[in-house]
């Protein structure tokens, strides 16, 4: 029987893109409400609730365990190209962590 959990935080980004894969420094850590059981393999599903910037919002997620993960918000421009420069403006983001 799997397992979920839900949340909502406010996010914002006002770092440039994050170039160095694994590199989680600009993340925000997320910690659930009550800790999935040991040993669970966790999901994370996020999704931008808000419009408040004009650019697309983009979410990365890593180090999902079973008391949490991190995430980031990065903008992304489309200029005639696909650009990211990483800095947005403050969205709230839901989230749904489940057991597999």
């Amino acid at each position: 029987m799997s397992m979920i959990q839900t949340g909502l935080l406010t996010l914002n980004s006002t770092n440039p893109v994050e170039v160095r894969s694994g590199n989680t420094s600009t993340f925000t850590q997320v910690t659930f409400p009550t800790p999935f059981p040991s040993g669970s393999t966790v999901i994370v599903l996020p999704f931008v609730q808000t419009f408040n910037g004009s650019d697309t919002p983009g979410l990365r997620i890593a180090d999902v365990t079973t008391t949490g993960f991190k995430i980031r918000i990065n903008e992304l421009h489309a200029t005639g190209k696909l650009v990211s420069d990483g800095t947005h403006t403050t969205e709230t983001i839901a989230w749904l962590a489940s057991t597999v």
